[in-house]
């Protein structure tokens, strides 16, 4: 089910806030546990029996960890490897059978090709087996904390609106919020906003960028000039931010409907003057997930500079092979560590010395370059599509003006000062002079909201199936 359907806004969100609301507090997380599987299942029942059957097999290694505090550590580590092999499974068993009979076939033609399985991907599999793998990482480190329920642990990993792309959230950051939260008016009306802003930048900036992406990637590569390349990933650039950071307001702020508070997921990423900062505000959940549970544990940059790369090298190639499987994604993982690496090398005291627009155009194009990694699957063709944006043929207005209407021309511009500290700066010049906090601002800032998600419903009735894109993670 997708936040921005119909059934979604119209059926399951309003008899799910009504049942939730008039349920006595103390059943209130069942009401929402049986929503949040209803939610996961109408993607496919099969989907819900991999989730509840995880959640079990995880729920049997915390209590194994929390009983048996002499051998808690052998149970940690049987329960991330039986959670990584879950993963391999369904995500990754054809891309290593691929590899494996790719590498046969250049041993000897007459290696025995091994038959693919075509594993059908459950909807947010990594996603939830993340927040399991956190759970059991923060159930083993914090022996003081309450002991778990099944209860608890299942709206912990179900919960339907981080369920399918995040945020990721630890376990020791909701855990408290499971037990007991307090709703209040403040608290639901501005989840309301939150999650209308994530639907406008979905259904209208995130997919109307989402086809013109699709109209350049999808040309011949010998067909497009250089300025249209350029303007093929500036749309996807545009697309991937929207479409996820639209998903992640959208999930916080039906969090918000319910008394949780989600953590922040990106933080106006492409402002970032370092691919080190860039990593700082995009994906935080993600990157901050590696960073504690993996860069950390192997060393962080505790043991000499060698050691320092070779762990932000594994970091990296893990977030690429995350992300999907083919060599795409790893080779953008590697790609991102690599200039990870060259900013500790030195680089980065040489770019804080630079005028503050030269930091900002290195780091957006090193960053638009790494996404025609993650847009286009087959290696080969990104390559040539990189070629492409530094080849400078047809760099007239004519090879891309063709791609563009007034509608798309405007979104561009509305993502160009959404994705920048503009709106932003606007808010807090209205803050210092206290305009925001009247009556009529406050009535104004409401009507707005109603004719975003008026606008947002147009979109959805005149538009298409538009999945998010990280659903396929």
């Amino acid at each position: 089910m997708l936040f921005n359907s119909i059934v979604f806004l119209f059926a399951f969100l309003p008899l799910l806030l009504l049942l939730y609301y008039i349920t006595p507090k103390k059943f209130r997380n069942y009401t929402l546990l049986l929503f949040s599987l209803i939610f996961y299942a109408w993607g496919g029942v099969s989907y819900s029996l991999i989730l509840i059957g995880s959640i079990l097999i995880n729920y049997i290694f915390v209590k194994q960890i929390e009983k048996n505090l002499s051998t808690k550590k052998t149970w940690l580590i049987i329960g991330l490897t039986v959670n990584v092999l879950i993963i391999v499974f369904f995500k990754y068993l054809d891309f290593i059978l691929y590899n494996i009979n790719v590498l046969g076939y250049v041993y000897s033609t007459d290696f025995p090709s091994i038959p693919y399985q075509n594993i059908v991907l459950p909807l947010g599999i990594s996603f939830f087996t993340f927040q399991q793998m956190s759970l059991l990482w923060d159930v083993y480190r914090n022996e003081h904390t309450q002991k778990t329920t099944l209860p608890n642990i299942a709206l912990y990993i179900s919960l339907f609106p981080q369920l399918i792309a995040g945020p990721i959230v630890r376990y020791n950051d909701i855990v408290d919020q499971i037990k007991s939260r307090i709703s209040t008016v403040q608290l639901f009306r501005s989840g309301v906003q939150r999650f209308v802003l994530g639907l406008f930048k979905k259904v209208i900036i995130a997919n109307t960028c989402g086809e013109l992406a699709d109209m350049i990637f999808v040309s011949p590569i010998d067909t497009l000039g250089t300025s249209a390349a350029w303007l093929g990933v500036i749309a996807y650039t545009f697309q991937i931010y929207f479409d996820f950071s639209g998903y992640s307001d959208m999930a916080i702020g039906l969090g918000r409907m319910f008394g949780f508070r989600i953590l922040e997921n990106f933080n106006f990423p492409y402002i970032s003057k370092s691919i080190q900062e860039f990593w700082r505000r995009w994906h935080i959940s993600l990157s901050t997930w590696f960073r504690d549970y993996v860069y950390i544990p192997l060393g962080g940059n505790r043991n000499g500079p060698y050691k320092t790369y070779f762990n932000l090298i594994t970091v990296f190639f893990l977030t690429g092979i995350w992300h999907g499987a083919t060599w795409s994604f790893v080779v953008w993982g590697l790609f991102h560590g690599l200039f990870l690496i060259i900013e500790r090398l030195g680089f980065q005291s040489i770019l804080k010395r630079l005028p503050s627009a030269i930091q900002w155009l290195y780091t957006i194009i090193v960053v638009m370059v790494g996404w025609v990694l993650f847009r286009v699957e087959a290696l080969p063709d990104a390559l040539a599509y990189i070629g492409k944006l530094f080849s400078f043929e047809q760099l007239n207005s004519s090879s891309f003006l063709s791609y563009l209407n007034n509608e798309k021309i405007i979104i561009l511009i509305l993502a160009v000062l959404s994705s920048s500290l503009f709106f932003v700066k606007i808010k807090a010049f209205l803050d210092k002079r206290n305009y925001t906090s009247t009556l009529v601002v406050q009535s104004v800032l409401d009507l707005g909201v109603v004719l975003l998600l008026l606008v947002s419903i147009i979109y959805i009735n005149s538009g298409s199936y538009s999945p998010f894109i990280y659903f396929r993670f």
